[in-house]
């Protein structure tokens, strides 16, 4: 089954903020946005004063016009032409009062350009308003003979539509503008996903599935795949002399080993030597085990693994050490997406380790309590003893290769590996392990992985009720909680 990354691979450091593709978006936006509202305050101060100047000249028209067709009609026909202009050109001619309430026309450049360029045109007493005895409208005072008239008339006959056709034009512009730089984003963003990807998978030891691809036609992208994907064979090289070089560690010290421990049996006199030797040698068989499993190749299938088998089966192994004693509560249907082979592997070195370090000073035996916490989709298994812990300095060092605590556990034997090969082999299996000193005493390894489907409702409902979690244990599993999608 293809490989599932475990949360943390791609938790965002602390200090992260948006993605990649979102900040060039942002960016590119901006600056369109930026030029866009440039360039149309710029169109707008050079379209302004031509428009002011053509709105007054088709009002000053319309009233020259107006005043010269009253001014060369008799009485009866000025009645009848002032009737005409209301119902077929909307323009009313209404003599202007002493009382009459005005509202000033438009204050802004705009309104006062045209509000001079009308009176250039149409002479002193020329008046301009928005509003005359409470009616709406485009309202010019001017004079006929003395005689001082208003004509109002429709102010939308001197709006252009240019101001919705701005708006119209702007809205699209924007559209393909943003549209374009999510494309060009994308387009950035999108060799740096593949190359991440490829990196994961290049990391989790897949490099058949790592080739990024050599036929881009830019320049700085083809450097840095070919580059990489150069990179790649290479370690795929070096994985595979690993594994033949493993093979033959294992082949050529595990013969001499094993003749030179049926010639000690064979050739020691005295039994006690004999015991003692042949317990060296199968040390160093020990030790070389866990150099192999701490180099073993990275990829792992992971299948439904029920919990209790593969720890009874742990807990048989230790059937016949009287120096631990192993306690576990854990439901029955309880499974784990795991290979059942490393899981049993990282239990026994938990449970090896338990049992050298975690014995109780009074009684020398090593009291081990295995318990789970079901928190969908994970599994939380902690493996406890009740020995003296170690020190803070020294805890986040054991997971180290090579590194033995010499301090706080008087008995280290071996390479100093068990510690590092479950971490190792947890996160091939997408899991965890965290380390902490229990309260009360003791040891505790946390186990983070994630649960099987077939785990039934009914072990779930169980797992609180059967387990013990406190201290630190508890602050990582909430952490893990909010961590994980």
């Amino acid at each position: 089954m293809p490989l599932t990354p475990h949360p943390r691979d791609f938790a965002l450091p602390a200090r992260a903020g948006v993605s990649l593709f979102w900040r060039t978006f942002f960016l590119l936006g901006l600056l369109l946005l930026g030029s866009m509202a440039a360039w149309l305050q710029t169109i707008r101060a050079m379209e302004s004063e031509p428009r002011a100047l053509q709105t007054a000249q088709e009002i000053a028209s319309l009233v020259n016009l107006s005043r010269a067709a009253l001014v060369h009609s008799d009485a009866i026909s000025r009645v009848s032409l002032i009737k005409t202009m209301t119902e077929q050109e909307g323009v009313r001619i209404v003599p202007r009062e002493p009382g009459d309430s005005v509202e000033p026309f438009d204050t802004d450049a705009s309104g006062q350009r045209i509000t001079r360029e009308l009176v250039a045109l149409l002479g002193p007493g020329t008046e301009l308003a928005n509003r005359v005895n409470q009616q709406d409208g485009l309202w010019i005072g001017f004079t006929i003979d003395g005689d001082r008239y208003w004509l109002r008339t429709d102010r939308a006959r001197f709006n252009r539509a240019a101001g919705q056709t701005w708006i119209i034009w702007l809205i699209t512009v924007t559209v393909l503008s943003l549209a374009g730089a999510a494309l060009i984003a994308r387009l950035i963003n999108q060799p740096l996903k593949q190359l991440s990807l490829a990196a994961f998978r290049v990391r989790e030891g897949d490099f058949a599935a790592s080739t990024l691809d050599e036929s881009v036609t830019t320049p700085e992208i083809l450097a840095v795949n070919s580059g990489f994907n150069r990179m790649t064979r290479k370690l795929a090289e070096v994985e595979d002399d690993r594994a033949i070089m493993l093979a033959g560690i294992s082949h050529d010290l595990r013969t001499p080993l094993a003749r030179l421990r049926l010639e000690t049996e064979l050739s020691v006199a005295d039994p006690e030597a004999r015991d003692h030797m042949a317990a060296d040698i199968a040390q160093l068989d020990a030790i070389i085990d866990k150099f192999l499993d701490y180099a073993r190749p990275g990829r792992v299938t992971l299948v439904d693994v029920p919990l209790r088998p593969v720890l009874e089966s742990c807990m048989y192994s230790l059937a016949s050490q009287d120096d631990i004693q192993v306690h576990l509560a854990l439901p029955e249907q309880l499974a784990v997406l795991a290979d059942d082979v490393e899981l049993g592997r990282v239990v026994t070195n938990l449970l090896e380790n338990a049992r050298r370090y975690g014995r109780s000073a009074g009684t020398g035996v090593a009291q081990v309590d295995i318990s789970a916490r079901v928190n969908p989709p994970w599994v939380l298994l902690q493996v406890r003893d009740h020995g003296p812990g170690v020190s803070a300095e020294q805890l986040v060092r054991l997971t180290q290769p090579f590194y033995r605590g010499d301090t706080a556990r008087t008995e280290a034997k071996g390479a100093g590996l068990g510690l590092a090969i479950v971490e190792k082999t947890l996160q091939r299996m997408g899991g965890s392990l965290l380390l902490a000193n229990a309260e009360g005493g003791g040891l505790s390894a946390s186990i983070l992985l994630q649960r099987a489907p077939l785990a039934s409702a009914h072990a779930h409902a169980h797992a609180y009720t059967q387990t013990d979690l406190t201290g630190p244990s508890v602050a990582w599993e909430q952490q893990t909680r909010h961590n994980s999608p």
